[in-house]
């Protein structure tokens, strides 16, 4: 494997399963549907929380500006370039190849394109990269090794910078609506997209975050309507949610 993506964190299967939906990522009423419906909601989410914590207005045209963000498992780029239009300076990282040339592609002609490459997490923290915000979403439920994985995406946050995490928890009702219902069911998603070993709790992320020093800002849940098919934002984080962690800037405290 390039060495750029060896790590514990790469499960050889999931990447190869990425390999096969990349092409669709960026059709809204295809198989990716739910990931698409997904981003616009968090769209807003994540905007408001990054304006918040630096102080200025999403409302503005480009809130982002002047902003270093790493989006961690950008797949084809939904994401990264919602970020990029707001403003921010975007690098977007991913391990199946077909993920970064279809982000890549999907961006060519954009005035302030995001910055793709196939590398790891691991990979950029040994550079010693560092960014004001870690966007790590839908990610954690599909590595091998979530410690490792954790430790790397924690590192890239600078001091005085923010995580925001997504995911869906690990409980039987969680198991149930996301695996079950999702997948084989309402076949929402292609089989076998989660595992619910690997799902995480809460509390589970809080603890890998605070281990490295990262402090919980705020948190919500994300449910969705299985007849309309809409999602919003919950207080309930019962089967998805998201967690926004900063990482406090020991200088400043001591100046």
């Amino acid at each position: 494997m390039n060495e750029h993506l060896d790590s514990p964190s790469v499960d050889p299967v999931e990447i190869e399963k990425f390999n096969r939906l990349a092409e669709i990522w960026w059709d809204a009423d295809g198989p990716m549907w739910p990931l698409n419906t997904l981003n616009r909601l968090r769209i807003g989410y994540i905007v408001k929380q990054i304006s918040s914590f630096y102080g200025v207005s999403p409302d503005s045209l480009k809130p982002l500006s002047g902003i270093r963000l790493l989006d961690i498992g950008c797949g084809g780029g939904l994401l990264a370039e919602a970020m990029a239009e707001k403003g921010a300076q975007v690098h977007g990282i991913d391990i199946p190849e077909k993920n970064i040339y279809i982000a890549r592609q999907h961006a060519e002609g954009m005035e302030n394109q995001p910055v793709y490459e196939q590398v790891t997490a691991e990979s950029l923290a040994l550079r010693g990269q560092s960014y004001d915000v870690v966007l790590n979403m839908e990610v954690v439920e599909h590595v091998a090794d979530l410690s490792s994985f954790m430790t790397a995406c924690n590192s890239l946050v600078r001091p005085g910078g923010m995580q925001i995490i997504s995911t869906i928890n690990r409980n039987p009702v969680a198991g149930f609506s996301a695996i079950f219902g999702a997948e084989y069911v309402l076949r929402w998603l292609p089989k076998g997209t989660h595992q619910y070993r690997k799902l995480v709790k809460p509390r589970e992320l809080q603890r890998l975050c605070s281990r490295d020093g990262l402090e919980q800002l705020a948190t919500t849940g994300v449910a969705v309507n299985p007849v309309t098919k809409k999602m919003s934002l919950r207080k309930s984080r019962l089967i998805s949610y998201m967690l926004v962690l900063s990482k406090p800037d020991i200088t400043e405290s001591l100046s």
